[in-house]
């Protein structure tokens, strides 16, 4: 489950709450940004759904008191699209700075957030370092916690890209220890999203298989969470073992992609 952090925004008096998934999209929930406008939520999210560009799903998210929260989040294409479609002569006046600093800086807050490291931001108050500081402590926790049952190469990469991100740091991964997700290796064949799903239950049954013959051992599951926030359980493997992956794909697959 994915925590639900605090982004600050210059200029504004308000704040966006967002998250990042694995696949490094950033999504922020439009109902704190609503509410800080003096705008109706509903409304709002009634008008995206009749947007063809709109992209727009309920998370299931944690916040700094560990609390669970659904909360209907947009990609940060779509919040920025979304923010511009608001009048600011539609919003009090008190608020207006607010919105025109939502619409000129809130993609650019999120960039600065999840790539250059929220730790670090000298905008940020003490309140929100802490929080970020509790948010990336838990996940180091977490890691800990699942080491033995899981893939230690697979932990090794995912404490990196915590502790980088704390550091306001690139991670430095080992090419071959970088997490390899069977659904990012299955995209890369230019499958459509009902290929993926038609071929990804055989293929992860004939790539355990074979990773197994390899190694000796059955591969080791880990937790990996989906765009929704849903979490399930895959086999871990690392881009040491994409050959592998792709002597699967060329011995049962490629003929009929």
């Amino acid at each position: 489950m994915k925590q639900l952090v605090t982004v600050p925004v210059p200029g504004a008096h308000a704040e966006l709450k967002a998250v990042q998934t694995e696949d490094g999209k950033q999504w922020a929930a439009i109902r704190p940004i609503c509410d800080a406008l003096g705008i109706d939520s509903k409304s709002q999210r009634r008008k995206l759904h009749d947007k063809s560009w709109a992209r727009g799903v309920m998370m299931t998210s944690r916040d700094t008191k560990g609390r669970n929260q659904e909360m209907f989040m947009v990609d940060r294409q779509t919040l920025t699209m979304w923010l511009a479609t608001i009048d600011t002569n539609r919003v009090a006046p008190e608020v207006r700075p607010t919105l025109e600093a939502f619409q000129n800086e809130a993609a650019d807050a999120l960039d600065r957030y999840f790539h250059q490291g929220g730790a670090i931001n000298p905008r940020a108050t003490e309140h929100q370092q802490k929080a970020l500081m509790f948010e990336l402590r838990s996940q180091m926790e977490l890691a800990q916690a699942a080491k033995g049952p899981i893939h230690d190469d697979f932990l090794e990469a995912k404490a990196r890209i915590i502790l980088a991100r704390g550091m306001g740091e690139t991670p430095q991964l080992d090419p071959a220890r970088k997490p390899l997700y069977v659904q990012d290796f299955l995209k890369s064949k230019g499958l459509s999203k009902k290929q993926l799903s038609a071929k990804a239950p055989m293929f992860g049954k004939h790539l355990k298989a074979a990773w197994t013959d390899v190694h000796g051992v059955v591969p080791q599951k880990v937790p990996v969470e989906l765009p929704n926030g849903r979490v399930i359980e895959a086999y871990g493997y690392t881009e040491a073992d994409r050959s592998l992956m792709q002597q699967v794909w060329d011995e049962y697959f490629a003929v009929t992609a």
